[in-house]
C-alpha cells in the first residue's frame, strides 16, 4: 500500500520541478485566532497519511505549531525520493523522508539536510504470516521473499542475512512492484515480503485477517536511521529561525502524541481519502513509537540525534551501495538547528 515510499532510486530533479508547484515568496505569513503573526510553512510527507504521521496532525490540533509561530500545511507525498527532491528544490519548506533517500540525494547533489531523524530504530523487517513459522533468520532458507529492486530494503537485505550467518543465495528474492508486495504474500506467490513493521504488516493483517510475524532487522544485528525531518537551503538560509522552530515544534508534537496515542490517531480523521482503517492506524502508530530512539538517545527528546548513530547509518548504506561517495556527517545533518537533548 505505502511501500513505494521505500524506493531510493532518485527521479531526475527536472521531472520533479516540472510536476511540482513551487512555493511562492508572497503571502508567507498569517494571523492566528488570537492575533499572533504566524509563518506559513509546508510539510510534504513521505507518502499518503498513515499511522506514523499522527503526531503532525495531533500537533496541529493541539496548536503546538502555532505555539512556535508556524501555520503548518501538511501535504501527502509520493515516496521519500520525491520528497527529498522537492525539498531540495524549494518546492516545499520541509519534508518527512527516509534517511537512505536523504543520503542518496545528497550523494547526487540535492541541496537538502536533515534536521533530525525521529525513527532512529529501523522498522525494516521481513514480514510473513505467523503460520509460516518464520521465527528466526535461519527459517528464511528456501523461502521466497517479495522485494523491490533498488530500494533500501532490498539493498540492505543481504547485509541482514550475512550478519545472521546466511547468504542471499539461501533465499529467493522475487522482484515485485511495491504496491503488489502485500498481495503477493496474501495470494501465496511469496512466503514473505520486505517491508516496514510500522506500515505494511498492520495492513496485511487487516486485509487477510491473519496474524503477521516480523523479523526486524534491528533485532538481528542491523540498525540504521529511518524517517526524519528535512529542509533545503531555501528554508535553512532564507527564512530566519523557521527551521529551528519547526524542529522544536515537531519534537514537541511527537512527545505529546507519544503520551496520548489514542487522541493522536483520532486527530488524523479526514486527513486523506486513502487513510487506512482506524485499527490499522492505531497499530501502525503503536509500532512507530517503538522506533524513536537508539541506546545513545534513550531518554532524550524525540528527534535528538548523535554523530555516532549517523556515522553507522552512513556506513550501512555505503556498504549497501546506495551511497557512492560518503561525506562527513555535517553534510547530511544540520545539528545546529536540530534537537540537542
Amino acid at each position: 500500500m505505502h511501500a513505494r515510499r521505500l524506493r531510493t532510486a532518485l527521479v531526475p530533479l527536472a521531472l520533479v520541478a516540472a510536476t511540482a508547484t513551487a512555493c511562492g515568496d508572497d503571502d508567507r505569513t498569517s494571523t492566528s485566532a488570537s492575533g499572533e503573526k504566524l509563518d506559513k510553512a509546508t510539510l510534504t510527507l513521505n507518502w499518503y497519511p498513515y499511522g506514523e504521521h499522527a503526531p503532525f496532525y495531533y500537533g496541529k490540533k493541539r496548536k503546538i505549531f502555532e505555539k512556535h509561530g508556524i501555520d503548518l500545511e501538511i501535504r501527502a507525498g509520493q515516496g521519500s525520493q520525491k520528497t527529498v527532491q522537492a525539498t531540495g528544490a524549494g518546492q516545499t519548506d520541509f519534508g518527512w523522508a527516509d534517511t537512505p533517500a536523504v543520503l542518496a540525494g545528497v550523494d547526487q547533489g540535492v541541496d537538502v539536510k536533515s534536521l533530525g531523524v525521529f525513527l532512529q530504530t529501523t522498522p525494516a523487517s521481513v514480514q510473513s504470516f505467523a503460520a509460516e513459522g518464520v521465527a528466526s533468520p535461519a527459517d528464511l532458507k528456501g523461502k521466497t521473499v517479495a522485494g523491490t529492486a533498488g530500494d533500501a530494503l532490498t539493498k540492505t537485505f543481504p547485509i541482514f542475512l550475512r550478519k545472521n550467518g546466511m547468504e542471499l543465495s539461501d533465499v529467493k528474492v522475487q522482484n515485485t512492484d511495491p504496491a503488489g508486495k502485500i498481495a503477493a504474500v496474501i495470494s501465496g506467490k511469496t512466503d514473505a515480503l520486505l517491508g516496514y513493521a510500522s506500515d505494511q504488516g498492520p495492513t496485511m493483517r487487516n486485509k487477510a485477517e491473519k496474524d503477521v510475524a516480523y523479523l526486524r532487522f534491528s533485532e538481528h544485528g542491523l540498525n540504521f536511521y529511518s524517517n526524519g525531518l528535512i529542509a533545503g537551503s531555501k528554508t535553512l538560509q532564507g527564512r530566519g529561525d523557521l527551521a529551528k522552530r519547526m524542529t522544536a515544534a515537531v519534537s514537541e508534537a511527537w512527545a505529546a502524541a507519544e503520551k496520548r496515542p489514542g487522541p493522536a490517531v483520532a486527530a488524523m480523521e479526514g486527513a486523506s481519502e486513502q487513510l487506512p482503517p482506524k485499527d490499522v492506524l492505531s497499530e501502525q502508530f503503536k509500532t512507530t513509537l517503538t522506533l524513536l530512539h537508539t541506546d545513545a538517545t534513550e531518554g532524550k527528546a524525540p528527534g535528538a540525534n548523535t554523530e555516532a548513530d549517523w556515522k553507522r547509518t552512513i556506513e550501512v548504506f555505503s556498504e549497501a551501495g546506495l551511497v557512492k561517495n560518503p561525506k562527513p556527517v555535517t553534510e547530511y545533518w544540520d545539528a545546529a538547528k536540530g534537537i540537542t537533548g
